[in-house]
């Protein structure tokens, strides 16, 4: 009598080990696929992070290229239009604006509009007042597809005359 009972029990705590077994994998394997899909993630938004940084940059040297024209001539800044979109365009030696759309690198769409700045009686810069000739307000944008949808990037940077 007593065997039979040991064998009973060996027996269903051996049909439980193999149902441990079964759980254990199925835990292991769900934490190895969460671990794969986080890893993904973290693939993607680098890829991503690197056109937002790339994007930034490249927003920067709009602007600088701006401040070289006006180092060089103020008349380079103040005989633009404010009603037009202006690009840039590099030929290896030199920058110049243009108005047909350029793409950096076949994927980033940069353009720079340049508005007239006005101050107030208190001499600070205002939406209406006086008119102020040495000073011009540049906002750069930059365009660009990612994931499924297009980002725009802007950065605005007031422009003076410092003869």
């Amino acid at each position: 009598m007593f065997l039979t009972k040991t064998k009973k029990s060996f027996s269903l705590r051996r049909g439980s080990a193999l149902a441990e077994i079964v759980i254990g994998a199925s835990i292991m394997l769900v934490g190895l696929l969460a671990i794969n899909a986080s890893y993904n993630t973290y693939i993607q938004f680098a890829f991503s992070n690197q056109r937002n940084i790339e994007a930034n940059y490249l927003l920067q040297e709009g602007l600088e290229v701006f401040s070289f024209f006006r180092d060089v001539s103020w008349l380079n800044i103040s005989r633009l239009s404010t009603s037009t979109t202006y690009f840039l365009d590099f030929n290896g030696t030199s920058w110049a604006t243009t108005t047909s759309p350029v793409y950096v690198d076949g994927i980033f769409l940069r353009s720079i509009t340049i508005s007239d700045v006005y101050r107030d009686a208190n001499d600070d810069i205002a939406t209406t007042g006086t008119y102020d000739p040495s000073i011009k307000l540049l906002t750069a944008s930059i365009d660009y597809w990612q994931g499924k949808a297009t980002t725009t990037k802007v950065l605005v940077k007031y422009l003076a005359d410092i003869r």
